[in-house]
């Protein structure tokens, strides 16, 4: 299983938002290439970004922070954010040097467009499904698609999807522990890459989730907080 330590980009500074409300806001590090390359110096070999100004936007926005932390760490970017159309997700992969693109809000409203970037981009290309209640949130987490989380993912597997960032929101940033169990649904009903995300908050809510088999976890908040010895879960899992 990889560790995916998190950088949360708004307004050009590492932030984590509670539930996903853009309300509810904690700045964490004014400098995300620093903060990159102290993950980088702890282990870690891949690194997760979302920009969440252009994730409720639609309109890339700290697209040079990420293209910096791609090109200056040498670390592996899983990025997503925004990345709405062929244009934006081209530079992306091809001129920013990002490993993989997360498509979330798009991958609900524009089917075309997913099919085409899935065709074009194969494992570069991952599916954010991020579930509130068992329902896919799309638009930064702001609005309800109406479609059940699992269905989604198999879908995305017809037309070729490989990887999945699965979130539970009601989790995200609260530190209470990952969802072990819908991850492991996720997992099971599919057979797709799971990368899970939301809740960690200790080392052994890192092992924990381990046991849903899942393929990746994203860690945020706790890192930062100082919940997570990331070198010592890197080293573990």
């Amino acid at each position: 299983m990889i560790i995916l330590p998190a950088i949360d980009l708004i307004g050009g500074k590492c932030v984590r938002l509670q539930k996903g409300d853009y309300n509810k806001v904690t700045i964490y590090n004014d400098d995300p290439l620093a903060q990159a390359m102290s993950f980088k110096e702890a282990g870690a070999t891949w690194i997760h970004i979302v920009d969440l100004d252009a994730a409720k936007s639609g309109i890339p926005t700290n697209h040079e922070i990420i293209a910096q932390i791609a090109s200056k760490t040498g670390l592996k970017v899983d990025t997503g954010g925004g990345i709405r159309n062929m244009d934006t997700l081209s530079r992306w992969i091809e001129d920013y040097g990002v490993s993989r693109c997360v498509l979330g809000t798009a991958a609900i409203k524009d089917r075309d467009f997913t099919e085409k970037a899935i065709a074009k981009y194969g494992e570069k290309i991952a599916i954010g499904i991020d579930a509130k209640s068992g329902e896919v949130a799309v638009d930064g987490w702001t609005n309800g698609s109406g479609v059940n989380a699992v269905d989604f993912a198999l879908i995305m597997k017809s037309i070729g999807a490989k990887t999945v960032v699965f979130t539970d929101i009601a989790r995200d940033g609260m530190l209470t522990g990952p969802a072990v169990e819908s991850t492991k649904e996720m997992v099971d009903k599919t057979g797709l890459d799971v990368i899970a995300s939301g809740g960690i908050g200790c080392d052994d809510d890192v092992l924990n989730i381990k046991t849903s088999g899942c393929t990746g976890v994203i860690v945020g908040k706790a890192i930062y907080e100082g919940r997570v010895d990331l070198k010592k879960c890197l080293q573990s899992v």
